[in-house]
Order: C-alpha cells, then structure tokens, then sequence
C-alpha cells in the first residue's frame, strides 16, 4: 500500500471515527436489540431502525468533528444516505446468511443476534471508507 494511501486511512480521522462510532454504536445496538428482542420485530426492522436513527446523529457529528467539513450541501447529504443505504443492504445482507451458515446448529434468535453484530462490523468498516473518501473527502492541498 503506498504512503499516500495508508496516511489517507490511518490518520486523525479515523481515531475520530472510532470514538464518534463507538458511542453512537452502543446507542445503536441499545436500539436494534431492544427493538428485536423486547418488542420482537423482525431482524431488518430492528437493524434499519438503528440506522436511521443514528445515522442522522452520526452526520453532523462527523460532518463537524472528525471530517471538518465546512461543505452544506444537498449532494453531501445525499450522497451521506447513500453511503448509509449501500453499506447497510451489504453488510446486513452478508451477515445474515454467513452467520447462518457458520453457525447452522446454533438456534435462530441466537443467530440472528449475532449475525447484528457481524453486520454492524462490516457496516463500521464500509462506512468509514464511504464517508472518508466519498462523502466527506479531504480537499485537495489540506494535509
């Protein structure tokens, strides 16, 4: 992997990511389990609901705190909920089966348990590379 390349990953931002991530995540996962095994809806109502909600949280603090952008525009917006609506199809449609097939002896609620968490793993990652170079993407001559 070139210099470039590394530094545009592994830098500031993503330490910043990781704290803005893990907090909202926690909130995350107290929503989609309550949401799955309180009030017992299904698997994609209980994950989309986590998204939607601290997704929007997760905008504008990533947005002002880790990415600094100054942009306000409705592209970045859109194209924010893209990257949101692409990485959560991807990650949870992965999840789901592979967790399934990993664990085929183990019970369905425990599956899907964790099939939420190995989808909000690869949610996280695809997502800070989205929103890094996509959506919130350095401007050319800042380091």
């Amino acid at each position: 992997m070139s210099k470039w390349r590394y530094n545009s990953i592994f830098n500031m931002t993503l330490l910043k990511f990781f704290i803005v991530g893990v907090i909202n995540t926690a909130l995350g996962m107290g929503i989609m389990m309550i949401m799955y095994n309180v009030f017992h809806c299904s698997y994609w109502v209980s994950t989309a609901s986590n998204y939607i909600i601290t997704s929007v949280i997760a905008f504008f603090v990533n947005r002002r705190i880790t990415f600094k952008s100054k942009e306000r525009s409705i592209l970045q917006g859109l194209k924010f909920t893209a990257n949101i609506v692409t990485c959560y199809l991807i990650a949870y449609g992965v999840a789901r089966p592979l967790t399934a097939r990993v664990l085929s002896r183990t019970g369905t609620r425990m599956v899907t348990n964790i099939a939420m968490l190995v989808g909000m793993g690869l949610f996280s990652t695809m997502n800070y590379l989205g929103q890094r170079f996509l959506v919130f993407p350095e401007k050319k001559g800042k380091s």
